[in-house]
């Protein structure tokens, strides 16, 4: 039966999220930001939120979101996106406000903003894709990176005593009293997908109930960075990188109200 007969007899499966461009990605093969996209994507959709949603891009391989996911976009400075997000959202109460970050953007030169915006509970969404590695720059080590890692600037692996710990940006946010929702998922799995997907979707239901700051964690691979095929990529962080990032909820609370 083809793909059409199959959606004729109104047994369709699947179909390219509504709000998910028809532009080629520029992505490297295996790449979780395209999986992420999509979930996003698929997500406002589901919630109605197409005219109420506002993405905030900053640098790094996440900058491009704005050019896959149709709703109004900002982009903002390195490390800025949190603080332009508490701009956006203050001065439009009505709409609801994410943030699209990489571990270099959000755990590194972002970390003050990340920090102080969850802090102090403002009502928007972070995304934060963590690989482990400065993917669009030349595969330097970032904060995440792991102990032992190789990167283009540890090329022995990362060292505690030289380079320091790896940063679990997303514990240390679940600390602070803003912040009402924060989880650490994975896409390099379908059920993975459908549980990143369900947090995502329980993100954006916290922005429009103005609970505080939510932040989605997604511990992500990066083929071209990590010097593997995707398939090995994903085989390595199953194994080394949900060791030091655990999956599932960090914190979930009614968080405060605004």
């Amino acid at each position: 039966m083809s793909t059409q007969d199959i959606i004729k007899e109104g047994n369709k499966v699947y179909e390219r999220p509504r709000l998910l461009t028809e532009n080629i990605t520029h992505y490297c093969p295996g790449c979780a930001h395209g999986v992420v996209h999509k979930l996003v994507a698929e997500v406002i959709d589901d919630l109605g939120l197409e005219d109420k949603t506002i993405g905030i891009s900053p640098v790094g391989c996440s900058v491009f979101a704005y050019n896959y996911i149709d709703v109004d976009w900002v982009e903002a400075a390195h490390g800025r996106a949190t603080a332009v997000a508490t701009a956006i959202s203050r001065l439009n109460p009505d709409k609801v406000v994410f943030t699209y970050q990489g571990d270099g953007d959000l755990a590194a030169i972002g970390t003050a903003e990340t920090i102080h915006a969850a802090n102090r509970g403002e009502n928007i969404v972070i995304v934060f894709i963590n690989n482990a590695i400065y993917g669009m720059t030349g595969g330097q080590m970032a904060p995440t990176t792991l102990i032992g890692q190789k990167t283009s600037t540890t090329p022995y692996g990362r060292r505690a005593d030289l380079n320091g710990f790896p940063i679990k940006i997303a514990d240390i946010l679940a600390q602070l009293d803003g912040t009402c929702y924060v989880t650490r998922q994975q896409v390099y799995n379908p059920a993975g997908v459908r549980k990143t997907k369900a947090a995502l979707k329980k993100a954006f239901q916290n922005a429009l109930a103005k609970k505080g700051t939510s932040i989605v964690e997604v511990v992500s691979n990066c083929p071209s960075g990590w010097k593997m095929t995707p398939e090995k990529a994903n085989e390595w962080l199953k194994e080394h990188m949900t060791e030091k990032y655990p999956l599932g909820d960090i914190k979930d609370t009614d968080g405060v109200n605004k």
